[in-house]
């Protein structure tokens, strides 16, 4: 790579193209304060899809109208999974341009059979969900987010602890003045997953005998929600690091934020695709859940919603049959949008300074992903790199290329392997992040800008 490529992407700026990244940094941070699982990710996406003309494709065909080139749609898939639709004036079956990434991150979600009272003390059981280091959540606020849904189908949202006149809530840690054997421990020992137990509350209920504690906690959550220890059984709740997403730095140039794996590229696409009104390939962007579980379940890119979704849109196209829907997903070109891993100067010897993403330079593709030799990676094609060397170069798109850490260090994957399969080709492609999976993960503004200004090549470029 050039000297030219490896320079901090912060320089090409002048005054106003900074001050237009860190204004489209602030609708960043903004998204990020409110979506803190799926569901909100998917339903404020719809909000912002709608603001620009996108329509509901299940109200097209409901409606029995047609699509043609210049229309916008959308298909939710149970609030958890979104694919967006720009129709391009090119056949569906020549291919299309698809940006996909994932809205779960890594979080604690409570169990069915969650509220118990131990010493006079109300908490939660959880069950951490995706890859975490269990001591990093410890001793945070933390924030209530989800879902119940009573028996009556009746749906209630739930968000406690991001107002700032809301409790939080935490788990506790043992204090250090007791801690000499805990110190002793690895540390994937020092807390486990069956000790991941929320604290909520201490005051007991007047004229409770037995777990008045909890039983406060059950009349306040009835008090305010409307449902019984019983709905438990039917909510979707998440734990997740409470407050706004923040600036980081002297020189605000970074963003601090719970969930960026993988919401930072869920948005990024989103605002590339939203930006645009004609395009020549159809334009798609797929938000999924799953991923950090390993994709599967019906709201995963495991599921058959996205295949489904392409051939109602053929339909509507008057242009539906077999062959031609595995026409359009052979021929199609897919960024898999995805985080990797930014050098770190304090854990050094865990990167191969040659192959590995910085910040400040910009937008990041991954040749090869997955674990130590490679098991669930993508591999693309050069050819495929080679042309999206040449888009990217043409419209001044800052970028780099790498891969996550040591070949014996670990690795991780993503969707890319899945898309792969209908042979069409694929690349990972996303935002390098420091403090990956933790609570609070580290961006730069800069590669957040330059993303989505590459995002927006890729589905404009012939």
């Amino acid at each position: 790579m050039s000297e030219e490529k490896t320079k901090n992407a912060w320089l090409k700026f002048d005054e106003k193209g900074r001050l237009d990244i860190f204004n489209f940094c602030e609708g960043y941070k903004n998204y990020m304060s409110v979506c803190k699982t799926e569901r909100e990710s998917v339903l404020e996406a719809v909000k912002l899809a709608e603001e620009k003309g996108y329509r509901d494709l299940n109200l097209v065909i409901k409606n029995g109208e047609t699509l043609k080139s210049g229309d916008k749609v959308y298909l939710n898939n149970k609030d958890k999974a979104l694919v967006l639709f720009l129709i391009g004036n090119e056949s569906l079956e020549s291919g299309m341009r698809i940006i996909g990434s994932h809205v779960d991150s890594p979080r604690l979600d409570l169990k069915q059979h969650t509220l118990y009272e131990d010493g006079q003390m109300a908490l939660m059981d959880t069950h951490y969900y995706g890859g975490i280091k269990k001591y990093q959540w410890i001793a945070l606020p933390l924030a209530i987010h989800g879902v119940v849904v009573k028996k009556d189908g009746t749906k209630i949202n739930v968000i406690i602890g991001e107002d700032d006149n809301d409790p939080v809530v935490g788990i506790s840690d043992l204090l250090v003045h007791l801690s000499g054997e805990q110190l002793q421990k690895k540390a994937n020992e020092v807390i486990h997953g069956e000790d991941l137990n929320v604290l909520v509350g201490n005051i007991p209920l007047d004229g409770e005998e037995k777990d008045a504690v909890k039983a406060n906690i059950l009349k306040l959550l009835k008090d305010k929600y409307d449902f019984e220890e019983e709905d438990f059984t039917s909510a979707e709740i998440e734990v997740v690091p409470a407050g706004r997403a923040r600036d980081l730095g002297l020189d605000r140039s970074m963003v601090m934020a719970y969930g960026q794996d993988d919401r930072i590229c869920a948005y990024t696409s989103l605002m590339a695709l939203l930006d645009l009104d004609k395009v020549e390939k159809t334009s798609v962007v797929l938000l999924v859940d799953k991923e950090e579980v390993g994709s599967q379940g019906a709201t995963g890119m495991h599921s058959r919603f996205f295949e489904n979704a392409v051939a109602e849109i053929m339909d509507r196209l008057g242009c539906y049959s077999e062959l031609k829907l595995r026409r359009a997903l052979s021929n199609s070109a897919m960024l898999s949008a995805d985080v990797t891993a930014a050098f770190d100067p304090n854990y050094a010897s865990a990167y191969e300074r040659k192959n590995t993403a910085y910040f400040g330079r910009g937008l990041v593709f991954s040749k090869y992903t997955g674990a130590r030799g490679k098991s669930g990676c993508n591999d693309a094609n050069p050819e495929f790199i080679a042309w999206l060397r040449d888009i990217m170069d043409k419209n001044d798109i800052s970028y780099q290329t790498a891969e996550l850490g040591k070949v014996d260090q670990g690795g991780g994957g993503t969707i890319a392997y899945i898309l792969a399969e209908y042979n069409m080709e694929v690349i990972d492609c996303g935002v390098a992040l420091q403090n990956m999976h933790a609570p609070w993960e580290v961006s730069s503004k800069v590669d957040i800008y330059e993303t989505m200004r590459g995002y927006k090549t890729f589905l404009v470029e012939k």
